[in-house]
């Protein structure tokens, strides 16, 4: 910025010396003209992009994450995928490194489903109900509260929730609320991947006790949406609400 003041200075002043006006182009068509004599100072400033639900992305860590409004509540419209791989035996720990599981230990699956968080992990290591945790500024990890809010926007029906091709006969998805749910699966607490295809186990920041948290979750075969209790230590999905 102090280079752009000088390098200014330096072509007003030699303006000044040639011609009288300085002639500004507008984007949008149309000039204005100003006396090089009455400038002493030009500023640049940016107009803050305005957030609009539905419409604005969320950049996080590399990656682009589109938003839904269902009700009042606005969501990412996808699971969260951040931070480093670590195998199906390995446990995450407090270390400075936001670690996850990828279903069958296969990268491919964060990408697709999102990363299998436990609950110290995405929570940061906060036991904050409604924290930020690992997800951007702005935005957290859900209450249980606010997926009952999310479940009352849309009957709850999880067909509403599930993307289109996730579930089958009454289960069936229908995403009308966009919220495109896929099921995920889950690692479990003793070290195994289950589930992918047939169920989706989304992270609540409510804690239930010491080695329980609250979650929703989805199943492949009804339209039922049920509010479930998880072991802390399990590997789940995480969607982030914004603020």
């Amino acid at each position: 910025m102090k280079k752009l003041s000088v390098l200014l200075m330096v072509l007003l002043s030699m303006s000044l010396q040639s011609q009288t006006w300085m002639q500004i182009e507008k984007i949008s068509g149309g000039k204005d003209s100003v006396k090089l004599t009455d400038i002493t100072k030009i500023y640049f400033t940016t107009t803050p992009t305005v957030f609009v639900c539905g419409t604005s992305t969320i950049d996080y860590s590399g990656k682009t994450y589109h938003t839904v409004q269902i009700g009042t509540q606005c969501w990412m419209k996808a699971n969260l995928d951040i931070g480093t791989m670590i195998n199906v035996a390995a446990k995450p720990s407090n270390n400075g490194t936001i670690e996850k599981y990828c279903y069958e230990n296969n990268i491919a699956n964060c990408t697709t489903y999102g990363g299998l968080y436990n609950w110290d992990e995405a929570m940061a290591y906060s036991a904050a109900s409604g924290a930020t945790g690992i997800c951007p500024s702005g935005w957290h990890v859900p209450t249980n509260s606010e997926f009952e809010t999310l479940a009352a926007a849309v009957g709850n029906n999880s067909n509403a929730l599930k993307a289109i091709g996730q579930g089958t006969a009454s289960g069936s998805g229908t995403n009308t609320s966009g919220f495109s749910a896929l099921l995920a699966g889950f690692h479990g607490a003793t070290s195994i991947y289950d589930y992918l295809g047939t169920s989706v186990f989304f992270m609540s920041s409510t804690v239930e006790s010491a080695t329980y948290a609250s979650g929703m979750r989805l199943y492949h075969n009804e339209n039922v949406i049920h509010f479930d209790g998880f072991q802390r230590i399990d590997g789940i999905s995480i969607r982030c609400l914004k603020d």
